[in-house]
């Protein structure tokens, strides 16, 4: 568990309440005028560094959300991860259960949807990954065409530590959530069931929980894009720590 208390970032009109059990997460219903973002977070909460986190780390809660998966809109879940925009800056790293929700789409790992309700590591600040950066313009044209993209990506997905697997539980019910972040490897479990094992991102890392309204487009091919949804009525995402 963190070992700084969780503190709510939220924005849009979102918030967390206290429930008997744990804490709810509820992002308001609104049309798509502003980023709505209920968050918990332990960024910054404690002396040093703002990511503090570092392996060996195990998170466990239980966790459910307002509406299964095809009706919940934006993105939700939990992990560890390295909150690349806040400063100082640094190249996505994360160890966490992730759901997006249509027209979301981030195809990462070969196979397997951009959307949905997932486990997942990333590193894409390792050497490995930043060595392919000055080849993007040329490999990124060439991803259009499949028969090079099945050779190519994997190797990309290697070097930036990339590994997913679809999750396959009701987001609306209860389930026991577990991330094992070890020093070389990761497992992530759901109701004590492996369900992703895979090199582990390096950190430091910070905790974060949360449910919003946005949606983000980025694929190997080059597609880019970005935005907020409307919802005609308040969602949110309960967990018990």
């Amino acid at each position: 568990m963190p070992t700084a208390p969780l503190r709510p970032r939220c924005s849009g009109g979102a918030g967390v309440v206290r429930t008997a059990t744990g804490l709810r997460l509820i992002r308001p219903p609104g049309p798509a005028d502003r980023y709505r973002n209920a968050q918990l977070d332990d960024f910054g909460r404690r002396a040093g560094p703002p990511r503090a986190l570092r392996a060996p780390f195990t998170l466990r809660l239980t966790a459910r959300a307002s509406h299964p998966a095809g009706h919940l809109i934006g993105t939700a879940g939990f992990g560890l991860w390295s909150y690349p925009w806040a400063w100082p800056p640094r190249m996505p790293q994360a160890v966490w259960f992730f759901f997006g929700a249509p027209p979301h789409n981030m195809p990462l790992a070969l196979g397997i949807p951009g959307y949905g309700w997932k486990a997942a590591t990333v590193d894409t600040g390792q050497p490995s990954a930043l060595a392919w950066l000055p080849a993007a313009p040329v490999i990124v044209p060439l991803l259009n065409l499949p028969p090079l993209y099945r050779r190519l990506w994997p190797r990309i997905q290697r070097a930036a530590g990339i590994a997913e697997a679809v999750v396959n539980v009701d987001l609306s019910q209860w389930h026991e959530y577990e991330i094992r972040w070890g020093i070389t490897e990761s497992v992530l479990l759901v109701d004590g069931t492996i369900v992703l094992r895979a090199p582990s991102p390096r950190g430091p890392l910070s905790a974060v929980i949360w449910i919003d309204n946005q949606y983000a487009i980025i694929t190997p091919t080059g597609r880019l894009g970005w935005g907020v949804r409307a919802c005609n009525e308040a969602q949110w995402l309960e967990v018990v720590m």
